[in-house]
Parts: C-alpha cells; sequence; structure tokens
C-alpha cells in the first residue's frame, strides 16, 4: 500500500438520476449497474460513514482542507435537508480548526430561494451546467419530455446570483457548440460568471458500455458518438477561446483550461488529473457506498470496494489503485513519449486513448490533434506569461509587450 497522499472523491448520492436527459450525458446508463434499485439515495448510515471517513482519511494525508463534492445524476433531486443532514454531520466529525468545504455541480432547474439561501449561508460552491446561448444550450440539454431547459437554467443562475453564491460554469464542448468558441465564451461571461470549465464531450458509439469501460475498446471500426466534438473542431475551439480571453480578460476571467496550462508551462505539475504525469487520486462513490478508481471508470472492473465493509483509506491508497494512476504514463505511445509537447499534456485522459498514433499504435489519445493544435497556437504567448510571472509582473502583462529572451 502507498504512502498517505492528497485524494479527491466525487460523492453521488444519487447515484446516476436525474431530472432531465442530455443527449450527451455518459451517467444515466450508470442504472443499469443497479437493476433491482428503486431509489437512488445515499442512505443515512452510507452518508454518516462516508463523511466520518472522509474527514479521518484527510487528515491522514495531511490535507488542510476537507471537500465535499456532490453531484449525480442531480443532486438537487434529494431535497435541502439531505444537505442540511450532510452538513450537520460535517461538523459532528470535524475536529476544531479544520476547513471543511462543499462543491456541488447541478442543472439548477430545482434551484429556489431557499436553497440560494441554504448554499450561500453553508458557503457552498456550485457549479451549474450551461453549454453556451439558448438554441447551443437546447441542442442537447432537454428534460425528460423533451422540451428545452435553458429558461429553467437561466431561472435557477439569477438565484444564485442574488443570493450571492460562489459559483462557476461547467461547459461541454460538443457537435453543436465546436465552432462556437468565442460566442459561448462571450455569452458565459456576459451572464456574469468568471471561472469556466471546458468539458470535450467523446465516448465511443459502440457496445451497452457496461460489458466494460467504452474508452478502452480500441477497435478501429467503433467510432465516436453523433455528439463528440471532432479533435479539430475542439482544437480550433480552445484557441478561439484563448485569443479573446489573452486580448482582453487575462486577470479578470478564468478558464480552467488555461490556468492549468500556464502552471505546467512555468514548470509546475498539473492541478488538474487529465494532464498530470500519473492519476488515480480522484475517486468516485455511489449511492450504495461502493469506491470506484475513478468517475469516469465507474464499471465493474473499476470497483475497488465498499466504504460500509473496507476503510477507505485502505482502497485509496492500495496496490490496486496505484497501478491504476500508474497505468497513465506506463501506457503512452512512443508518438507520446517523443512529443514536444509532452509536458503539457502526459498523454491526455486515458478515458480518450481509443485513437492510433501516426505509427498506428493503440491507445492514442483522441484529442491528441487538439492539445498540439493548441500548444502551437497559444504556446508562445503562455511562455512569455510564465516568463513574466516567474519575474514578478501580473500574468496580464504578457497580453502587453513580450518579454525577452535574451
Amino acid at each position: 500500500m502507498r504512502h498517505a497522499q492528497p485524494f479527491h472523491v466525487m460523492a453521488k448520492p444519487i447515484g446516476p438520476r436525474c431530472n432531465i436527459d442530455c443527449k450527451y450525458c455518459y451517467y444515466l446508463e450508470k442504472e443499469k449497474l443497479y437493476p433491482d434499485e428503486k431509489k437512488f439515495r445515499m442512505a443515512d448510515d452510507v452518508l454518516e460513514s462516508y463523511t466520518r471517513q472522509l474527514i479521518e482519511t484527510s487528515l491522514e494525508a495531511g490535507m488542510g482542507e476537507v471537500t465535499f463534492a456532490w453531484q449525480g445524476g442531480e443532486p438537487t433531486m434529494l431535497g435541502i435537508d439531505y444537505f442540511r443532514r450532510a452538513v450537520e454531520l460535517q461538523k459532528r466529525y470535524a475536529p476544531p480548526g479544520l476547513a471543511v468545504s462543499n462543491a456541488f455541480q447541478t442543472n439548477a432547474i430545482l434551484l429556489n430561494d431557499e436553497w440560494g439561501a441554504f448554499l450561500h449561508d453553508n458557503a457552498f460552491l456550485v457549479g451549474i451546467s450551461i453549454d453556451g446561448p439558448e438554441k447551443i444550450h437546447n441542442h442537447y440539454r432537454i428534460d425528460r419530455a423533451g422540451r428545452p431547459t435553458f429558461n429553467a437554467v437561466m431561472n435557477g443562475l439569477e438565484i444564485l446570483q442574488r443570493h450571492k453564491v460562489e459559483h462557476n460554469a461547467l461547459t461541454t464542448v460538443h457537435k453543436a457548440n465546436a465552432d462556437k468558441g468565442e460566442e459561448v465564451y462571450d455569452f458565459l461571461k456576459g451572464l456574469g460568471i468568471e471561472f469556466i470549465q471546458f468539458i470535450p464531450i467523446a465516448e465511443r458509439s459502440a457496445g451497452d458500455g457496461l460489458a466494460g469501460a467504452p474508452q478502452l475498446d480500441t477497435d478501429p471500426r467503433h467510432g465516436v458518438t453523433p455528439w463528440s466534438v471532432a479533435p479539430r473542431a475542439y482544437g480550433r475551439f480552445l484557441c478561439d477561446v484563448f485569443d479573446a480571453w489573452f486580448e482582453r480578460d487575462i486577470g479578470t476571467q478564468f478558464v480552467q483550461f488555461f490556468d492549468v496550462q500556464l502552471g505546467l508551462w512555468m514548470g509546475y505539475g498539473s492541478s488538474l488529473c487529465i494532464f498530470a504525469e500519473t492519476c488515480g487520486n480522484g475517486l468516485a462513490l455511489e449511492h450504495d457506498g461502493t469506491l470506484y478508481s475513478c468517475d469516469h471508470y465507474v464499471y465493474p472492473e473499476y470497483v475497488l470496494g465498499n466504504i460500509t465493509e473496507t476503510p477507505m483509506r485502505a482502497m485509496i491508497w492500495s496496490d490496486r489503485q496505484q497501478q491504476f494512476g500508474r497505468d497513465k504514463a506506463d501506457t503512452l505511445t512512443a508518438q507520446c513519449r517523443t512529443c514536444e509537447f509532452r509536458f503539457a499534456c502526459n498523454g491526455g485522459c486515458p478515458k480518450h486513448r481509443f485513437s492510433t498514433s501516426r505509427d498506428g499504435e493503440l491507445g492514442h489519445n483522441y484529442f491528441c490533434e487538439s492539445y498540439t493544435m493548441f500548444f502551437h497556437h497559444a504556446g508562445p504567448r503562455l511562455r512569455d506569461m510564465a516568463r513574466k510571472v516567474a519575474a514578478g509582473y501580473p500574468a496580464s502583462a504578457a497580453s502587453e509587450t513580450p518579454v525577452s529572451t535574451r
């Protein structure tokens, strides 16, 4: 077993249950893992065990703050009282002086003023899922009856902002918005959202997705889903957004991808697992207490155990999970190993390694073309920005006068 080190757990207290039916959602199918389940609700004894163990294990790892991350499905379907109970348990088990925070991902449709007050009073960080302007957002994000969700999401965002709840946007990049990078970025900025995460959609179209992780299906005959973003299109999206951000918004708007890349170009490690050299420190907890190696590997092959039967610490730092993390670096293709941008990419997320390299080697990242396009386009400015920050200037100085390389 490896030594204690920082980790992150994404909890799914309502499993895959959701009140909308996004066409590209990778998690709704997880209901098939629990064919006899009716409620999909983390029971109180599981919630209490999780709370106690997460705090104890975080302390053992020397983490100065314990973060409870709630996702789904749609967690607001559990109701406010459920999360009042969660906060109550956190206060019970957290020793004096330990910082405890909560992060909450939602489609925002069920939010109301009671939710707004609760989230503000308990300092929740709320991620709101929105894909862009109305027509773009409604292309895939529809409810169970096939109705658009944009107006309901805007109402939810207004509630968060009126109650001064800290929030950010999680925006997926797919076939319907990939050619509208600057439009999507400007729209989100116009909503008053300062922090943005862009998540590319790419999934295999073959199989039911439960016999084995589809991202590990390297059969070239199996294509991607119709809503998946093409590599070149995603690369162009990143370039277009970067240009707009670099010219106008450094220091006032924060795009996770660019922030992470700046750190890498400065020689630091990645704060985002997909660009880290190894992974394995971001796990997923299902509603019944089952712990999985990763949120994108919620398949039977990646079950580590159940926290009601096996201590969380024994699973998080197990040899098996350590090997899962090392596999990311150990399975790089030859093209990745010799790439000039390896430091900034590290082969990307293993879930996307279903393509082939230039030499025909299997297991190459589907988004390789996206990333290399972006690095060639933005690399000189990222390098200049890194130099200026290292010299004590603000990052925004990079958009003014290039720093001397001599």
